[in-house]
């Protein structure tokens, strides 16, 4: 007797295995944590085996559930181009999104996977700049929607979700015990006057020793110890690291990503491209405080 699949209990799985939690992968898929745990339960009595290993503080899979994986990404992506194919497609064309380079990961990638499954035949092209120069385009008419990071909000926007500054350096660096302290900015960075500031009040002194217009000049000189930098909290790059000063650099402010959506390109698509950009923010920002 044949047997099939649950094709939504498979997408959970995949969702999971991404994001690599239960709470985050509900939110990126708009469930709740007990309907994605039902799915991944029946999923595993289904097939009689079990393919997350719960025993870590975090989530692993099993050998049988990264056999299985690999199964699960074929099948939802043969199922997803069959259905963009052959049922109606109402929405074409390209949205531009501008964000700031510092909090592109880990979000945006995950927004755009789930809006191009959604709707397969619109474009978004990707934008990544400063937040000066992404509102300057958004006032021209350049960008449908734009991403920053800003102390306020503009009248036309929303406050995605605020996160704290922190000091960040290379791992196990030590630049950051050095008098004057060594910063590393791009020129145009929102944030550098507002540090600068915090450490004058705390009688450090400082200066710019790094600056550069590429945000990859500043993360490698971050990441060879020769600089430290500032950023939103969890979006350090790879090769640095939040620098556990203990009291010893003074403490920043909090920052807001707020949203901005041009009226003129408001549709469907674009607001289903605004609700998950909301969605993606929000539940990683959730999930990391839970799990404190």
């Amino acid at each position: 007797m044949a047997r099939n699949l649950d094709l939504t209990a498979l997408r959970s799985f995949v969702a999971v295995a991404d994001c690599g939690g239960v709470t985050k992968a509900a939110g990126a898929l708009n469930l709740t944590q007990s309907a994605v745990s039902m799915q991944l339960k029946r999923l595993e009595e289904s097939l009689d085996l079990r393919l997350l290993d719960r025993s870590a503080r975090t989530i692993a899979l099993t050998a049988a559930g990264e056999q299985l994986l690999s199964y699960a990404r074929r099948m939802l992506e043969l199922n997803d181009e069959v259905y963009s194919r052959l049922t109606a497609q109402e929405f074409e064309g390209e949205i531009v999104l501008g964000v700031p380079h510092d909090i592109v990961y880990p979000s945006i990638p995950l927004v755009l996977q789930h809006f191009h499954r959604d709707y397969p035949r619109m474009r978004v092209s990707l934008l990544s700049s400063f937040t000066t120069q992404l509102k300057e385009k958004f006032s021209r008419g350049e960008c449908d929607i734009v991403l920053t990071t800003e102390d306020d909000v503009g009248p036309e926007g929303e406050t995605v979700v605020e996160l704290p500054l922190v000091w960040i350096g290379a791992p196990n660096g030590s630049a950051w015990r050095q008098r004057p302290l060594r910063l590393a900015f791009e020129h145009r960075c929102i944030f550098r006057k507002g540090v600068q500031e915090a450490l004058d009040r705390a009688g450090i002194p400082w200066e710019v020793s790094i600056e550069s217009d590429q945000s990859r000049t500043i993360e490698a000189s971050v990441s060879a110890d020769l600089a430290v930098h500032v950023m939103l909290e969890d979006t350090a790059p790879p090769y640095s690291e939040p620098i556990q000063h203990g009291g010893a650099l003074p403490e920043l402010s909090k920052k807001k990503i707020n949203l901005y959506m041009s009226d003129l390109k408001k549709s469907e698509a674009t607001e289903r491209l605004r609700d998950l950009i909301r969605q993606a923010f929000r539940s990683h920002r959730g999930a990391r405080i839970a799990a404190q």
